[in-house]
């Protein structure tokens, strides 16, 4: 099975070219102004370029305004929109049909019963990211460097195209990928040497880390 992988709050070239190197999938961009991730759709923009025709830029948003998510798709030039907000499904349906781009919508998760809240939105998102819950008093929805219990995925309905998110690095990711089997792992904090630096010596670790995982299962 492909394995996508999403490495996210991507701010430097530096940073950029360690996960394209390392074969990611996916690249994503955080526009929420409170994450040491942010970057401005111009920049996004900019760094995108590298990405085209290697990996899926992504624009991760937090209950953006309309003019917002104008801009950025504007400036940017995303493939793919992630809604990692409290985004209602006629607000994910009212997005996709406004820019035409598949959106992923990120959904916090603890318990088994929190899976539940992705059926609304079977048919709307075109993917969906599950990642842990923010410790209370957090500002920040994701990249709090948080892992929940994967094995409550083992609940899903087969065929749910999701990526895993939270807490992930190199020490762990042969625990995740056991435990869950997930179709897609997003990484942020995991791969950084301080809050919104990626560190490209820690991207290509995390690489390794997930081959050397995959290895380990097949055999």
């Amino acid at each position: 099975m492909a394995l996508d992988i999403k490495i996210c709050g991507l701010k430097t070239d530096k940073a950029l070219a360690a996960a394209l190197a390392g074969g990611t999938s996916h690249v994503g961009f955080i526009f929420f102004a409170k994450s040491p991730r942010y970057v401005e759709p111009a920049e996004a923009g900019r760094l995108r370029e590298a990405a085209i025709g290697k990996a899926k830029a992504v624009a991760v948003t937090v209950d953006a305004g309309d003019a917002f998510l104008d801009e950025i798709v504007e400036k940017m030039r995303p493939d793919m929109l992630q809604l990692h907000g409290s985004e209602a499904p006629e607000r994910v349906a009212k997005i996709k049909a406004r820019y035409g781009l598949p959106v992923m919508k990120a959904l916090p998760v603890s318990e088994t019963a929190d899976l539940e809240r992705i059926r609304p939105l079977v048919g709307i998102a075109d993917r969906f990211l599950f990642d842990a819950k923010p410790p209370k008093g957090s500002e920040l929805p994701g990249g709090n460097g948080i892992a929940f219990d994967w094995r409550v995925l083992a609940g899903l309905d087969a065929g749910v195209d999701y990526m895993l998110s939270g807490g992930l690095n190199a020490a762990n990711i042969g625990d995740a990928l056991r435990l869950a089997n997930p179709p897609g792992l997003d990484i942020s904090s995991g791969v950084e040497s301080a809050p919104g630096v990626k560190d490209p010596a820690l991207i290509e670790q995390f690489f390794r880390a997930v081959r050397a995982a995959r290895v380990n299962r097949a055999a």
